[in-house]
Order: structure tokens, then C-alpha cells, then sequence
């Protein structure tokens, strides 16, 4: 007897989560999008059709009923790549002879060119969290403590752990720029990932995918700064009993010595913006952004910035050739006296 489409799907997010080694955040969303499928598909108080009843004009249905909720493009394609998929592995294990959703149309998608830095403006933003940590400026928050008697407050006190968590913050800035790092591969990072001799990063993609990427100089000597203040996260958390063996290996701890989280990586960079007064909406994935064009512009290989960003298809990195284009012209309408 063949499994109803409910018992397939849970068979299917197994052997993404078995077999594909997909990472558990693609499990989650594929999981809820074949949800909201099965509930369409059974309204309360009607069984679920059969999986061979599935056919590609019930699909078509299905993708209308989600453009009348008012979502976007992006998202009912996301959604239709999800059951694709599905059906795509119950061919394959002998459930269906054929894939309904594959003669379900793509909504057509607008061509999205990321917004990049330019160099000059992403050297200035990391040169100004550098200027932060000078020791004239460690010491001018040393004398102001000194001529204030409540700096032994515990608002002082977190003045001074914020302070603190300036060469983490830069250390983790500086390598989210340097390598091209998703933000999950930043946090997954251990020590046993690096060589800082060879200053490079064994790093787990997408799918758990390793690959090896190079870092700079600029990112070794923010790390030199940061380790000390790694230790001393370390040695306050053991002593509020709040360390996590597992945690101890992690390059980036937060306050309590846990794992620092990607929501935290994201405050953290928004922080850092308003500080140095630039009005812009800069996201981790920013960085990553600004490597690739970067190092196209100035001459690298497009399958070598592939191999480094980890994208599994040519065609994701070739969108940064129109964000370097772009860039180009921007510098041609500024500069050219017949612009």
C-alpha cells in the first residue's frame, strides 16, 4: 500500500535531513511549505487526496490561491521549488511516475542586483571600528571613569564589558569581510577551523559542504586582539558555571561564553553603523556581497570567487559581474566630463 502524501513528506524532510545533508534551516521551511500544501490540499473535515490525484492542474490552483493572499513572487516561488522538489524524490522512490509540479510555471521573478560598498567605503567603516580600539581611546575611557564616581556602577560595568566586546565585534567583522563568510558559517567556526599560521578557514557551507578560504592580514591582527578577551569570556562564564562544553570550542562567544548566535552577528553589525554615523542598511550578508564584487573588480577569476563564496552553481556568483558593472558606470557618470 503506498503512503498517503502526509506520511511521504515526513519521508521526504528524512531524507533531506539523512541523505542530502540539508541544513536544518531548508528542513524547517521545506517542512512548513508542504504544510500549508497538505492544509489546501484538506480543508478541515475532507481527507487529503492520494499522491497520484496530485496533479499539476491542482498545483496551478494552489499557486493562484497564494497570489490572492497578496504574497510576493519570491515567496510562491520558493514555495513551488518546495514541492517540486517533493515529487521530484517521490519519483524517484517509486511513489509517483511523474512530477505535477514540473509543468507548473515559475512566477517571474525581478532580476535583484545586490547593493555593494565600494572599497574606499568599506576600508573607511572597518578603519573607524580600528580607531575605536587605539590606546589613546582605551585611555580617554579610562579617565573618564576616573572623574566619574559612579563608574563602579553596574551600568559602568557593562560600559566596560561593551568595551570589551569591541575587539570581538572587530575580529568578527573583519573575517566576515576578509573570507566572504555566510554569517551561519561565521558562528559555526571552531579553532580547530583555523590556521593562523596559513591564515585560512576550513568552513561548512551550505549542505555541510566544506571548503577552504583564505583570510588577511587585517583579520589575523583583529583576531590577535580578540583572543585574550575570548579567554576572559571563558574564565567569567566557568565561574558563573554557565559554560557549555561544546560552546568552548567556538571561535565567537558571547558575554556568557555561548556560541555567539547570527541574530546577535546581526546587531551587532547594525550597532556598528549607527556608530560611525553612516546611514546605511548594512546586514551581514553586506560584507559577503562587498568581497565578491571586490574581488572581481580587481581582477579575480569568476570560478575562483565560486570556490571561495561556496555557490554550488556558476550562475549564483555571475550576479556580482552586474554589481561591478554597475559600480563602474557609477564611477564613469562621476568622473567623465561627457557624462
Amino acid at each position: 500500500m503506498e503512503p498517503g502524501i502526509k506520511r511521504a513528506s515526513e519521508r521526504y524532510l528524512e531524507y533531506l535531513r539523512s541523505v542530502r545533508n540539508s541544513s536544518p534551516h531548508t528542513i524547517l521551511n521545506y517542512g512548513k511549505d508542504l504544510e500549508q500544501f497538505l492544509r489546501y490540499l484538506s480543508p478541515p473535515g475532507a481527507e487529503p487526496p492520494a499522491l497520484p490525484e496530485v496533479t499539476h492542474h491542482l498545483i496551478r490552483e494552489y499557486v493562484a490561491h497564494l497570489h490572492d493572499q497578496g504574497l510576493q513572487k519570491s515567496s510562491i516561488a520558493r514555495k513551488l521549488a518546495a514541492l517540486r522538489s517533493f515529487f521530484k524524490y517521490c519519483v524517484r522512490d517509486g511513489l509517483l511516475k511523474e512530477n505535477p509540479a514540473r509543468l507548473v510555471a515559475t512566477p517571474k521573478l525581478p532580476k535583484r542586483i545586490p547593493s555593494v560598498l565600494s572599497a574606499e567605503e568599506m576600508n573607511d567603516f572597518l578603519n573607524q571600528l580600528s580607531a575605536m580600539d587605539r590606546p589613546d581611546a582605551v585611555k580617554s575611557r579610562a579617565k573618564r571613569k576616573m572623574r566619574n564616581p559612579s563608574a563602579s556602577s553596574p551600568r559602568a560595568a557593562r560600559r566596560e564589558d561593551a568595551s570589551l566586546l569591541l575587539r570581538r565585534d572587530r575580529a568578527l567583522l573583519e573575517l566576515l569581510y576578509a573570507a566572504g563568510l555566510r554569517v551561519s558559517e561565521l558562528t559555526g567556526l571552531n579553532l580547530a577551523d583555523m590556521d593562523q599560521n596559513e591564515r585560512v578557514l576550513r568552513v561548512r557551507g551550505k549542505g555541510d559542504k566544506e571548503r577552504i578560504v583564505p583570510y588577511g592580514t587585517k583579520a589575523q591582527i583583529a583576531l590577535n586582539a580578540y583572543w585574550a578577551v575570548r579567554t576572559e569570556l571563558l574564565r567569567q562564564s566557568q565561574r558563573m558555571r554557565r559554560a557549555v562544553l561544546l560552546d568552548a570550542e567556538a571561535v565567537f562567544l558571547n558575554y556568557a561564553g555561548r556560541r555567539l548566535s547570527q541574530r546577535s552577528v546581526r546587531r551587532i553589525v547594525k550597532k556598528y553603523v549607527r556608530l560611525v554615523n553612516i546611514n546605511w542598511d548594512l546586514h551581514p550578508h553586506s560584507l559577503r556581497h562587498a568581497f565578491a564584487t571586490h574581488l572581481l573588480a580587481d581582477g579575480a577569476d569568476l570560478r575562483a570567487i565560486q570556490e571561495l563564496l561556496g555557490h554550488q552553481s556558476l550562475s549564483t556568483t555571475q550576479k556580482y559581474t552586474h554589481a561591478s558593472i554597475r559600480q563602474l558606470m557609477d564611477v564613469y557618470d562621476k568622473s567623465h566630463p561627457h557624462a
